[in-house]
């Protein structure tokens, strides 16, 4: 079966002019940043068939003459083809959005073609845009949805009653990015997510991790500081880091912290997946009066030095003497070697700064590079 990406025009493939957003002279023509490298890798290394799926509003009238449209669209489309970006098909709406046409976008009028079609495996197929509607358009087809936005929440807009309009969208975006470098990324190593349910006599916990997020945190431990450390990993990481924790705090605090540990290594260790072509080792930082390192390798073999101590015995609920079993547990679960030390009078510092390094550590050893995927391991095995 046939996957296809259904890419916009104007704002994806090219800078929409922002005060007419007509592209109709050939001074007007800007290529988005990065999108012919990466839309030329994609063609090149995947079996997508490209359609662009376009907007264009009056095309064809008074206000907005043919004449005007295709030196540059064609300019645009040539210049695409010699990067090796070949569209198998190209739509384009030229209605006026009060006319409420059923080709125009996100109406699926111009793409009856790849509906209920047993040729085209819409479900692995992708919509790849920059407004709400292309994420409609995605929910329409039966697809998912790649937003050329960073912040997500322009798919909920609010109704004048103050609803959301849009509710569902945010399940139907597979990725929000506006770098073309994290959509090829995406397109031709995958998601890089997982999920673990850890559940015993002690504790049941459930963490979730998209390696490849934005910071996303969604953390309750029954630990108000175990809490904010945890959160340091997403948010200075990266991750997108979900992790609920029932342990029996009653007892004491021992269990809910190393088998959350467990649970997250373990969930960090899926998402890695091969390991293929992430940079594998990862970092330093200052914080007021400590100085903390955290380095790590992903290199298959759990291993902890731990150079640090602390004098209180607590930290809000959360003992000190469970920082090392924390971190201990961590490079088991997750099969990494980490070499941890901090130095400094500060003990809330001391501590946030190591989950503050580990956090950066980690950012920088799963970043990930598709033009050299191969294993960082000179053995060809991690």
């Amino acid at each position: 079966m046939k996957k296809v990406l259904f890419i916009d025009r104007d704002g994806t493939l090219v800078i929409e002019p922002p005060v007419d957003y007509q592209l109709d002279s050939l001074e007007k023509l800007e290529f988005y940043p990065k999108v012919m490298r990466n839309l030329g890798f994609i063609r090149s290394k995947l079996d997508f068939e490209f359609v662009m799926v376009t907007n264009q509003d009056g095309l064809g009238t008074a206000s907005f003459p043919e004449e005007t449209f295709w030196p540059a669209h064609n300019l645009m489309m040539k210049t695409l083809e010699g990067e090796g970006v070949i569209f198998d098909d190209i739509c384009i709406d030229r209605s006026m959005p009060e006319d409420n046409a059923p080709t125009r976008k996100p109406r699926t009028g111009m793409l009856t073609k790849y509906l209920n079609n047993p040729e085209y495996d819409l479900a692995n197929s992708f919509v790849i845009g920059d407004r709400p509607t292309d994420v409609e358009l995605a929910k329409s087809l039966g697809c998912r949805a790649i937003l050329l936005q960073e912040d997500m929440s322009i798919l909920k807009p609010v109704s004048a009653g103050g609803e959301a309009a849009c509710d569902g969208l945010e399940e139907i975006c597979a990725l929000a990015t506006k770098d073309w470098g994290e959509v090829a990324e995406f397109l031709f190593a995958g998601e890089r997510t997982a999920e673990v349910q850890r559940t015993t006599k002690e504790t049941d916990i459930y963490v979730s991790v998209n390696l490849d997020g934005n910071g996303y945190c969604d953390i309750h431990t029954g630990l108000g500081f175990f809490n904010h450390m945890l959160e340091q990993i997403g948010k200075h990481g990266g991750l997108d880091l979900t992790i609920r924790v029932k342990g029996d705090l009653e007892v004491d605090e021992h269990h809910t912290i190393e088998d959350t540990a467990l649970a997250l290594g373990d969930c960090l260790y899926r998402a890695l997946g091969s390991k293929r072509g992430i940079e594998r080792y990862g970092y330093a930082l200052p914080m007021d009066d400590c100085l903390c390192q955290v380095c790590l390798d992903f290199g298959g073999r759990p291993w902890l030095v731990w150079d640090a101590e602390f004098k209180r015995e607590k930290i809000g609920e959360m003992p000190t003497e469970m920082f090392l079993h924390f971190f201990k547990s961590l490079s088991d679960a997750a099969k990494m070697n980490l070499n941890i030390k901090a130095e400094g009078q500060n003990e809330h510092h001391k501590i946030e700064g190591i989950f503050k390094a580990l956090a950066r550590a980690l950012k920088m050893a799963v970043k990930r590079d598709i033009y050299h995927y191969e294993l960082p391991s000179s053995k060809g095995i991690l």
